[in-house]
């Protein structure tokens, strides 16, 4: 008895080590399979009708605009400031309607919708449009704060003085429309890039009209 005894503890030992082993590798490759899968897993990206869709596509339409005026102005302008504003404008706005493009690629969504303007802002609580549907396309991009197409064609035959104070009262207007937009898909939306982008949009263009305001003044723009 007392012969095997000694024999027999070790083997027990033996089994209780593989025993332990064996767990603890499932458990590693039970976590190693977790960690894969969460970072393999799909992204949750926006759907067509949300609020960061909404606003990549509106704002894009916008920012085309406001690069076209920008651009008009930046090559006939007298004025060294206005022309460096004006520059400032057309590159960055360019870059921001490129980014916005690219989300709704990476996302998997249309460029355009078959929406209304601006109805995507309808659950906003301060910037909603209401029923978007009863309004003209027309009617929507005025909201928005866009030039018509008269306005669009004044600038262009327009000259000096004359042409850089529409050219102000045209941005300025545009400028107030796209920031309650962004203050909407800050609101409503749920893309950290998306409202990192807004909030920069209703910083600068904040400050670009404060600018805009004092070069009026100083060039005698009448209202």
């Amino acid at each position: 008895m007392t012969d095997d005894a000694p024999g027999a503890r070790p083997a027990v030992r033996w089994i209780v080590v593989a025993v332990v082993t064996v767990a603890i590798v499932a458990v590693a490759f039970a976590i190693g399979r977790f960690t894969a899968f969460g970072a393999t897993a799909a992204p949750t990206y926006p759907s067509t009708t949300s609020a960061d869709a909404g606003f990549a596509r509106d704002m894009q339409v916008h920012h085309t605009q406001a690069v076209l005026m920008a651009m008009e102005i930046y090559r006939k302008t007298d004025d060294d400031e206005l022309r460096t504003l004006s520059y400032d404008i057309a590159t960055a706005q360019s870059g921001q309607r490129g980014e916005m493009y690219g989300w709704l690629v990476q996302w998997g969504l249309p460029q355009s919708s078959p929406q209304p303007l601006m109805t995507w802002m309808q659950s906003s609580g301060a910037h909603s449009h209401g029923d978007t549907s009863a309004y003209t396309q027309d009617e929507l991009l005025a909201q928005m704060g866009m030039a018509t197409d008269a306005e669009l064609d004044q600038l262009q035959t327009l000259e000096g003085q004359p042409a850089d104070c529409l050219f102000l009262s045209l941005m300025i207007r545009h400028h107030q429309g796209a920031i309650p937009m962004a203050e909407a898909v800050i609101e409503l939306g749920d893309q950290p890039r998306v409202a990192e982008v807004a909030q920069a949009i209703i910083t600068g263009q904040s400050a670009e009209i404060d600018a805009m305001r004092d070069i009026q003044s100083r060039l005698a723009c009448t209202a």
